[in-house]
């Protein structure tokens, strides 16, 4: 059974939460217990149960009425499991939705049918489109609240058709629901007649989402390098990672970057046993048959497609620091199992998230602002344009003194 990893976001009290609350609820994923503490927490005129406090965990957050951190929650159905990562509304944590959709097959964005389109809609779809999530369901929610009115619906649809073509996203599809009633959630609902379309969890149960993983350029990070150095074992040199694109297979031949040197694959090994080839997203160990020098960090690519390696990038990020982003600031650049020491070069524009306008040669990007840099490292790196190849094409920006996360690189 595979595993579909799908994120909701939208504007503050679009009903993200209450969404995947009916999701959980709706599909009997709910323990008794858990749902025995949702009543007694729920306070509401209509005596239902407030489902968003599955997902909004943090009293201060449920005081609030706001999700401040992405929550994690799981659910399976008889044809798939999901992970869903419910991302925050409000725009001082754009941050928090970047981390949680960086992974995701799938964006679920959610539009008030009162208030249609809005500023953080925008944010949230042209955040989307940066990170090549594949798949979009635009549920445009609360329909009840504007008596399931087909015009309101086709309006919405219409305008954010237009951010759509702006910012070139792709398969989008459209969906009324009442997260709170569970119209059109799990089962077609009555109140939308003229809804022709499946259910949300229909959708989710059945999106092809197999041939969005790359097969065709093999890439296999090195995270570990193993020597047992036993007396059975002793010349034993094992490359340990996952592969994140492609296939390989005992016999091929094989690049390591950033050296360059050649070799092949001699065995591969898939929890302890040898197998004949190792596919995307599976964890492996190869052996070559040369003796070469390999490190965490190195890359083992298939000789004929190689990714570029250069120490110059060009690339978009989201800044996610209370300080700001300055040219000439220097970093930890991390991309797979490879660290680099790095400096930010050019600040080439910010992006304008209302009218995605470009604003040319920014002094400096603040908190959840989203800029087109240049970026040097101190060695070369192995990569692939994001938009290409996800798994090879997205990094983050490391501050040297606190180690902590400070920008999310989508390589160009």
């Amino acid at each position: 059974m595979d595993i579909l990893r799908f994120i909701t976001a939208g504007s503050v009290d679009d009903g993200k939460s209450t969404l995947i609350g009916r999701l959980l609820h709706d599909s009997k994923s709910i323990l008794i217990d858990q749902m025995a503490a949702i009543k007694r927490q729920s306070i509401n005129e209509d005596d239902e149960p407030d489902l968003a406090l599955l997902t909004d965990g943090l009293r201060a957050e449920r005081e609030q009425g706001i999700t401040i951190d992405v929550a994690y929650k799981y659910f399976s159905t008889p044809l798939r499991k999901f992970i869903i990562a419910d991302a925050p509304g409000h725009v001082q944590y754009t941050r928090n939705m970047v981390t949680g959709a960086s992974n995701c097959d799938l964006a679920i964005l959610l539009i008030d049918a009162r208030n249609g389109v809005a500023e953080q809609t925008k944010r949230h779809a042209l955040i989307v489109s940066l990170l090549g999530i594949p798949h979009v369901v635009v549920a445009i929610n609360k329909m009840d609240l504007v008596d399931n009115s087909k015009e309101i619906f086709d309006r919405i649809a219409s305008d954010f058709s237009n951010v759509v073509k702006a910012i070139g996203l792709k398969d989008v599809t459209y969906i009324p629901i009442s997260a709170k009633k569970g119209d059109n959630i799990v089962t077609k609902s009555v109140n939308c007649p003229w809804y022709q379309g499946e259910p949300l969890l229909h959708y989710l149960e059945h999106l092809e989402i197999q041939k969005d993983v790359n097969l065709t350029q093999a890439r296999f990070p090195v995270q570990y390098v193993i020597r047992p150095q036993t007396e059975e074992l002793h010349d034993y040199r094992g490359y340990a990672g996952r592969v994140i694109s492609g296939v390989y297979k005992k016999g091929d031949k094989v690049t390591i970057l950033p050296s360059g040197a050649e070799s092949t694959i001699q065995t591969i090994e898939i929890a302890s046993s040898e197998v004949e080839e190792a596919f995307a997203l599976q964890s492996a160990v190869f052996q070559l048959q040369d003796d070469v020098d390999v490190s965490r960090g190195d890359m083992i690519v298939k000789s004929e497609s190689l990714p570029k390696v250069q120490q110059e990038l060009h690339a978009v990020i989201c800044w996610m620091d209370n300080k700001p982003l300055v040219k000439g600031n220097k970093y930890l650049l991390q991309i797979n199992s490879l660290i680099v020491k790095s400096i930010v070069k050019e600040i080439e524009y910010r992006i304008d998230v209302n009218t995605l306008q470009k604003e040319q040669s920014p002094a400096q990007a603040g908190l959840n602002d989203i800029v087109k840099v240049t970026i040097r490292t101190a060695s070369p790196v192995p990569y692939d344009s994001y938009l290409q190849l996800r798994a090879n094409g997205g990094a983050i920006l490391i501050d040297e003194t606190s180690y902590a996360t400070v920008g999310a690189i989508l390589i160009q």
